[in-house]
């Protein structure tokens, strides 16, 4: 009591100690707002690394799916070419065209030939090639234009293209996993012991062989099929259109003609007939001699036989 009262003859020491006071507590109080802002400050540093993490996983996935995407916009084509020509003579041209493939694509594989003929010197040919498909559009050029720069005229041209870019990158896709359960299945052998777990494993082990034989297989084929593209080549004789006939006038050297013509027949229809007797006479002179010495016989035969008397009756 007495150190207030002391306080309360002195005003100032009153006023110098809230002062005092109220520093102390601005002071506790920063350092209190530090503190939060310094652990407030280390939270959002921790909490900013999940979000880096994030965003450079997502760069990679991003990354990947351009890759990907990148893989499937090449595109596994297949064509078929299909041409059909009318020319004058078809064995020189296909020997043309088949020498011409041959310079142009040493790797061209001849995939058949047809000749049938249709008449004298005239045949309907069908060419078969399959050629790289690197080469393919020179050659697709050269035989639409054949035809302008060689003669003849271009009746039919077909492309056909089909994409098998799906078919490809999938069997691929299975490939790839078949392997891998290969792998797993094979590591799982070596480590089975027990007799039950060997054959269920050997079992498994021989389907995903089997399907794996059956995919490369398939791939191969596909591979051929995008590597290759087939030409089909179909060849025509030219036809030649008759010139309409014309019904000529009179006219006496065409009379003679005919005249003349007609007697040329009936000599030789004349001929043939002496031809056919003079060969078929033989057989009748026999004839002949045979019923001449018949008829003689007959007439020398009252004079070699004598007379019979005729008998005389008397009438009493």
């Amino acid at each position: 009591m007495s150190i207030i009262k002391g306080y309360k003859k002195h005003p100032l020491w009153l006023f110098v100690l809230a002062m005092s006071m109220l520093f102390l507590v601005s002071c506790a109080s920063s350092s209190t707002s530090s503190g939060a802002s310094s652990s407030a400050n280390s939270s959002s540093g921790a909490a900013s690394m999940p979000v880096q993490t994030n965003n450079a996983s997502s760069n990679q996935s991003q990354g990947q799916n351009q890759k990907n995407v990148q893989a499937h916009t090449e595109q596994y084509l297949v064509k078929t070419l299909k041409l059909s020509m009318q020319v004058k003579d078809t064995r020189a041209v296909a020997n043309d065209l088949q020498n011409w493939i041959s310079s142009a694509d040493s790797r061209a594989i001849s995939a058949g030939t047809d000749y049938a003929q249709v008449g004298d010197n005239s045949y309907d040919i069908n060419l078969t090639f399959s050629v790289q498909s690197s080469m393919y559009p020179r050659i697709y050029t050269y035989l639409r234009d054949y035809s302008s720069h060689n003669g003849g005229r271009l009746s039919g041209f077909t492309e056909s293209v089909q994409n098998v870019t799906g078919d490809y990158v999938d069997t691929q896709s299975r490939l790839k996993t078949l392997h891998t359960e290969q792998a797993r299945l094979l590591d799982l052998m070596s480590h089975a012991q027990a007799m039950g777990d060997i054959v269920t494993i050997e079992q498994k082990l021989t389907d995903v062989e089997g399907q794996i034989e059956t995919y490369e297989g398939r791939l191969k084929n596909l591979a051929d099929q995008v590597a290759y593209y087939t030409v089909q080549i179909s060849l025509q004789p030219t036809s030649v259109a008759p010139s309409p006939s014309t019904e000529p006038g009179w006219s006496i050297g065409r009379v003679l003609q005919q005249a003349f013509a007609a007697s040329l027949v009936f000599a030789q229809a004349l001929l043939t007939f002496l031809v056919w007797l003079l060969a078929f006479v033989w057989y009748a002179i026999p004839v002949m001699i045979i019923v001449w010495l018949i008829k003689r016989f007959k007439l020398r035969l009252p004079k070699i036989l004598p007379a019979t008397p005729q008998k005389t009756t008397v009438k009493q």
